[in-house]
């Protein structure tokens, strides 16, 4: 814009102002400098020309005043004259609040002890400060704390007495009317049980209070809190400390219905100002400002715990993160956007006319045509007109965050069998039972009134679902096996209360999946994953799965991480099981997530261990870990209950010596650190268990070294091995090294593979393997598809036995492998398929029926689905034919006749 246009716009602003805005054109009056800059300048150079700086307390709450009424001025007549965003006048407010703090901070404490550097006392910003949104008119929510132990304060003087003083010295010159006006209003009520606690808090009190006591509404207060002012590093540790009260990877719905019941009691409480009209309140009216910031802050205390990205503290940047995220509509963050930005615009023009904190357009028409005409529009009614569709679109998209309410289950006994057999339970009396014997609380976790109210609000939902399923009884007696495992029952049931679609969901996995119904029983949580729908996308690759196992937040330890990782890999490998039971993703590609997820377990836990027990013991020269995965994880398809076929190898110089403070000889130390490693792997914490390690197949076995140098490694395959043992190379694969330590293992690998084998010899060897394996793990039943015969072992020999015998088609992915040998010419065409077939029974089997007995009835047609099939006949006669043919191929090759 040119020098003449940005004149004459604010020509235009100062018009309005001087009719309409009294408080404004008093400050016109007082300070032309300020107009006489901004006709020429930036407007952040004439209000930077506007400070004054001084450590002089006394001088200090003038200059404060001085510079606020420049910016009153400055960014009233940039805003009125269309030179300033939104944006840029909340920013410029807000800044200008932590340095009015801060300086304030600075005095009072300069006051009481001269010379004494700022430190232990901190004001912390909360809402609109701390998101750097405050407006035009607003006040000031800060929380001050205080470290007794850093504090300056006068000799004899109680830390709390000292920390008091300074916060009422500090309100004092912030506040305080003269000639000048004021800087800000600071209000402190929202400090813990402000009728009882100082005006400063002790920051460990505050902590204990924020960990074990604080109310729902103050984990959405915290969203937006900020350190300020005064000790800033103070103020961050402790906002560092209470980050899990805020930010819960568990969801907490009973805090979301404490938000919601929040706004209803504000629009009851200002129930004059809820429709548009005169007397509207552009804050806390249906359809204002407040909806459009809860909206907000609900979604991100749901979904923030697990994505850091979502906890923007303003609330057009954590709309677009939702929006980004998908988490939200795009429509609705833009209507929602486009509503903020002009509700808080007319809220300033409101708080323009006299300085007035006021969200409320004026009752009287001639009021409400003034502010209409200060925003440059011809009169009330069109200022209405201008708000009523962001208004209505605000209300409309709050609102739909209610779900219709369901009328609830009845007590009386006979109506509630009448509801029970409608719903679709085979054994409707039964089922009666079981929930009155929830009502009356026989379970330990519903003995509370909450946790059985929050039962009430759930149970219409979770009968109607749990009545569909195949076998209604038992899923209710699964879920009644559920709620007694758990600690507390109730945030599961307003986690199902919230998202009606996970009771489907649930209803599936307590009547199909009886691995995933135990382990929801020992991590009822496990559900908060499921609220997104990328959660039934396939996960990522290894890569990105190992950086979002590994991410660690502030103050985080080696513990810490052992527990989130377990956590993390929980949620993915559950959310894999929930995948194959909706049926939404094929058993192989389920097989072959839980692979990456466990191998990205095992980079984040190993990358860690590494660092961990380098930090005691240094580092060996030349020497690394390498860790070779085998079997089915080498093979990259894993089944939900898969253990890991591990082997630990390590480079360099087995004669080396650490460069810690405590050095280890190499062999000792990447023994020790291997132990380590498949302890981060295998032992439980809090959040439970992780993998079992099998390291058997290490050279020598259990008798060998836990982790053998490389160049033994190699020693041992070409000259001590067992046919069998190079049998497990054929499906080996480094997963945790360097590339110059993969590349090594992968030549010693190919080279042993590539040898050449007395035909005769290798077959009778691979024979009697077999038959040691039939001897002493017979199959647990027919549907054990691993073990029986013309299974998936038997599949797996005729593949290895081929392998060794040609030296071709090595490829750890024995889909691959299986491939090329029928390419070859060396397998039936439809071997390809008949494995995939077994496979995709097996994984579906480890869950449906564990114990690889005949899946339940129910649960049939879930089965006979995953593998490809119409129906359990249809099934029964695949899984014949492919053992048939896997039977057959594996005889031939083999020469049994």
């Amino acid at each position: 814009m040119s020098r003449t246009d940005r004149s004459a716009a604010i020509d235009r602003a100062l018009g309005r102002i001087e009719a309409h805005s009294p408080f404004l054109r008093n400050l016109v009056a007082r300070r032309p400098e300020i107009v006489e800059g901004l006709r020429v300048g930036d407007l952040a150079i004439v209000l930077a020309a506007a400070r004054e700086e001084t450590a002089d307390p006394a001088r200090l709450a003038r200059a404060l005043r001085r510079e606020r009424q420049a910016i009153a001025l400055g960014l009233g007549l940039m805003d009125l004259a269309g030179l300033a965003p939104l944006e840029e006048v909340v920013t410029t407010l807000s800044d200008f609040a932590d340095r009015a703090l801060d300086r304030a901070i600075a005095a009072a404490i300069e006051e009481r002890t001269p010379g004494a550097p700022v430190r232990g006392f901190a004001a912390l910003g909360l809402g609109k400060h701390g998101s750097r949104e405050l407006n035009y008119s607003s006040d000031i929510d800060p929380i001050l704390l205080f470290d007794p132990e850093r504090l300056p304060r006068r000799e004899r003087e109680e830390p709390v007495d000292a920390a008091v003083r300074i916060a009422r010295r500090v309100v004092e010159l912030l506040q305080t009317r003269d000639g000048d006006g004021y800087v800000f209003r600071v209000d402190l009520r929202l400090r813990p049980s402000p009728e009882a606690t100082p005006l400063a808090l002790p920051i460990e009190a505050a902590i204990s209070y924020y960990e074990s006591s604080a109310l729902p509404w103050e984990r959405a207060a915290f969203i937006r809190a900020r350190a300020v002012a005064g000790d800033i590093a103070l103020g961050q540790d402790f906002l560092a400390h209470i980050r899990p009260f805020v930010w819960r990877r568990g969801l907490d719905y009973g805090a979301i219905r404490e938000i919601r019941e929040m706004s209803r009691r504000i629009r009851d409480h200002h129930a004059q100002g809820q429709r548009l009209g005169p007397g509207y309140d552009v804050k806390r009216g249906w359809g204002g400002i407040r909806e459009i910031e809860f909206f907000a802050q609900i979604h991100q205390l749901i979904l923030g715990g697990r994505d850091p990205a979502l906890r923007a503290p303003a609330t057009l940047d954590a709309l677009a993160a939702l929006a980004g995220a998908g988490r939200i509509a795009r429509h609705e963050a833009d209507a929602l956007g486009m509503a903020y930005r002009l509700l808080r615009t007319i809220e300033h023009r409101l708080q323009m006319v006299d300085d007035q904190q006021t969200h409320r357009l004026p009752p009287r028409a001639e009021a409400l045509d003034n502010v209409a005409r200060l925003h440059g529009l011809a009169d009330g009614a069109a200022l209405v007109a201008l708000l009523a569709p962001h208004v209505e679109a605000t209300g409309r998209i709050y609102d739909g965050l209610d779900p219709a309410g369901e009328a609830g289950l009845s007590r009386d006994p006979q109506l509630l069998e009448n509801s029970l057999d409608e719903a679709g339970f085979a054994d409707p009396a039964m089922a009666r039972a079981r929930i009155e014997g929830w009502r009356e609380g026989r379970l330990r976790t519903l003995r509370n009134p909450a946790a059985r109210a929050a039962l009430e609000a759930v149970l219409p939902s979770l009968v109607a679902a749990l009545g569909r399923a195949p076998d209604g009884n038992g899923a209710l007696n699964r879920f009644d096996g559920l709620v007694s495992r758990l600690p507390s029952a109730i945030n599961l049931f307003r986690l199902l209360e919230a998202r009606p679609a996970l009771v489907h969901m649930l209803a599936n996995i307590l009547s199909h999946a009886p691995t995933l119904a135990d382990a929801l029983g020992r991590r009822a949580e496990l559900l908060d994953g499921l609220i997104d729908a990328s959660a039934l996308d396939p996960p990522p690759p290894t890569e990105a799965l190992a950086a979002e196992f590994a991410a660690i937040e502030k103050g985080d330890d080696y513990q810490t991480l052992l527990d989130r990782v377990r956590q993390r890999v929980g949620e993915r490998r559950f959310a894999l099981g929930v995948q194959l039971i909706e049926g939404v993703s094929d058993p192989i590609e389920v097989a072959s997530g839980y692979a990456r997820v466990a191998e990205a377990a095992i980079e984040a836990l190993a990358a860690a261990t590494v660092a961990e027990f380098e930090a005691a013991h240094g580092r060996v020269l030349g020497g690394e870990l390498v860790v070779l995965a085998l079997g089915r994880l080498g093979g990259g398809a894993l089944t939900h209950a898969s253990d890991l076929d591990l082997i630990y190898l390590f480079t360099g110089d087995y004669m080396a010596e650490s460069d810690g403070r405590r050095p280890l000889g190499a062999t000792h130390y990447f023994n020790r650190l291997a132990q380590r490693v498949s302890a981060a792997l295998s032992v439980p914490t809090p959040s439970g268990p992780l993998y079992e390690v099998d390291t058997r197949l290490r050279p020598s076995g259990a008798q060998g070294l836990l982790a053998s140098s490389v160049e033994s490694f190699a020693r041992y395959e070409r000259e001590s091995a067992w046919t069998w043992e190079h049998m497990a190379l054929t499906r080996a694969r480094p997963i945790f090294g360097s590339a110059a330590a993969r590349a090594a293992v992968e030549a010693i690998i190919a080279e042993t593979l590539m040898r050449e084998r007395d035909p005769a010899q290798l077959t009778e060897d691979v024979v009697h393997m077999r038959g040691e394996i039939a001897k002493h793990k017979p199959p647990a039943g027919p549907f054990d598809v691993k073990l029986i015969e013309g299974g998936l072992i038997d599949a797996e020999f005729a593949v290895h036995l081929l392998q060794l015998r040609h030296r071709i088609g090595f490829d750890p992915r024995l889909r691959r492998a299986a491939g090329a040998l029928a390419e070859a010419g060396l397998l039936s065409p439809d071997f390809v398929p008949a494995h995939e077939f077994l496979t995709r029974l097996l994984v579906t089997l480890r869950l449906v029926s564990p114990q690889s007995g005949e899946p339940p009835e129910p649960s049939r047609p879930i089965v006979a689905r995953a593998c490809g099939q119409a129906d359990w006949q249809a099934l029964l006669a695949a899984y014949d034919e492919a053992r048939a043919l896997v039977c057959g191929e594996w005889r031939r090759v083999a020469g049994l006749g």
